[in-house]
């Protein structure tokens, strides 16, 4: 269902002039105007569009985890990691955000930054489902996602890249919600069924 919204709102979006684009995507914003005015809203409305307006990456990244995360852990608990990396990364990475632009760190024009999308809760889904990886194979999983965001991170630190990061962290302290959902999947496994 999320998939299909973001379909029809990202073909909305290409019929959009640029100008009413950027105007009408800053309205739904969790930039920190946005979320000083009506923070329930935005916080909903920012996860429905895609910035860029590229859907064809997003579905591949959700049928391949999202898909995955909610068949495993059934569609509460893979919604509570959703909602919960999207959330509390959106708001830790604001606050930061609104902490540099009082420090003289970041313009005060930054209050509008642009802020939309699901790549919060994406990278709260990809943490998750470390703990779906029979160990020791999960430590790798676990190595190089903790490398992409850290990596991108350590390269950029943008208060967008502090929410990706800190999104991984909130995915990684849903274990509890991961307990009890069955064996573990275990390439070896896998591999040799394949073989033969």
């Amino acid at each position: 269902m999320w998939l299909a919204i973001l379909f029809v709102t990202t073909v909305a979006l290409h019929h959009m002039s640029p100008d009413f684009e950027e105007d009408f995507l800053r309205q739904r914003s969790t930039n920190i105007h946005e979320l000083s005015r009506d923070p329930v809203r935005v916080l909903i409305t920012s996860a429905m569009w895609i910035d860029g307006g590229h859907w064809l990456p997003y579905a591949v990244l959700f049928t391949v985890f999202h898909a995955q995360a909610e068949r495993w852990l059934g569609t509460p608990r893979w919604l509570a990691v959703c909602v919960a990396a999207h959330v509390l990364a959106t708001l830790a990475s604001e606050g930061a955000l609104l902490e540099a632009i009082r420090d003289g760190v970041a313009p005060r024009s930054a209050v509008n930054t642009l802020d939309i999308g699901v790549s919060y809760a994406l990278a709260g889904v990809i943490a998750v489902l470390t703990y779906r990886i029979a160990e020791p194979w999960r430590y790798g999983y676990l190595v190089v996602v903790l490398a992409v965001y850290g990596g991108s991170l350590a390269a950029s630190p943008t208060f967008t890249d502090f929410g990706h990061f800190l999104a991984l962290l909130i995915g990684l302290a849903c274990c509890p919600l991961a307990r009890g959902r069955g064996k573990a999947w275990n390439p070896k496994e896998t591999l040799a069924a394949l073989r033969g």
